[in-house]
């Protein structure tokens, strides 16, 4: 399937690696030229050469702190620097720390506010015009199953998270006219840095569990049975981005191999 995505122009954010790497290298496979933001600016630099080796597509890699305005508005302006307009932007961030409500404090909730919600209103302010301009837009923002389901120990993301599925709600409704749609994707458990680093699969192991075994155990409350590939994710954000998808705005949709077992 054509997902007509050649000649787009899309912008990434914490795409150096994990899923929002997985989100790029879709969308520059489907054709599409992609800027990529990360802190890590050596990680970043090497993952934009290596997604332009495997895809053939434009990667421009930027350095971005989506917590500073700076840094944010500096990502759109060099996209229209280097490529002329922009299409399709996918807002992404790491989640807040873990804990529970006693372990933080005003800094603490400043912080998390500012890195998963403030940081997509930014982005989305600055992306709005070009999108206009271009007559239409994909506006996708990587999110969390906690939107649907809170997450025991995840109070901040718990919190803060679902304002992301208020804004694109409210905007899918005002920009509908416009062809520009906004949707949610709200990733499970994937195979990335986050579970290879992580200390549950570190226990697993040192209790003399192979990797395969430790991944199978850790998976053991999805109905699948397996943890996810960050491509599929990848793929359901580059349909998101298609045309295909035009009549697609102001849906939440979770990857997670059937975790979340609501209705909604």
């Amino acid at each position: 399937m054509d997902l007509g995505l050649k000649g787009k122009v899309a912008v990434v954010l914490a795409a150096s690696k994990g899923l929002g790497r997985a989100s790029a290298t879709a969308l520059a496979t489907e054709g599409a030229s992609v800027t990529i933001g990360s802190r890590d600016q050596q990680h970043l630099a090497r993952t934009a050469q290596e997604i332009q080796q495997e895809t053939g597509s434009r990667v421009l890699p930027v350095p971005t702190d989506v917590t500073k305005a700076e840094d944010t508005a500096a990502i759109i302006a060099a996209t229209i620097r280097e490529f002329g307009h922009l299409d399709i932007l996918v807002n992404n961030a790491g989640g807040p720390p873990p804990g529970n409500f006693e372990h933080f404090d005003d800094a603490h909730w400043q912080a998390a506010f500012e890195l998963n919600l403030l940081s997509a209103v930014r982005l989305i302010r600055l992306a709005l015009p070009h999108m206009r301009q271009a007559g239409s837009g994909r506006i996708i923002n990587i999110v969390s199953t906690s939107v649907k389901q809170p997450i025991d120990g995840l109070l901040l993301s718990n919190a803060i998270r679902p304002g992301v599925i208020g804004l694109a709600k409210t905007l899918s409704t005002e920009l509908a006219p416009e062809n520009i749609t906004v949707n949610n994707v709200c990733p499970g458990t994937f195979y990335t840095d986050r579970i290879r680093e992580g200390t549950r699969l570190k226990h697993l192991l040192a209790q003399g569990m192979s990797e395969e075994e430790a991944l199978r155990d850790l998976a053991r409350d999805i109905p699948m049975r397996r943890i996810g590939k960050p491509e599929e994710l990848g793929a359901l954000v580059s349909f998101l981005a298609s045309q295909q998808a035009s009549y697609i705005t102001g849906t939440t949709i979770q990857v997670d191999g059937g975790a979340i077992r609501g209705l909604y």
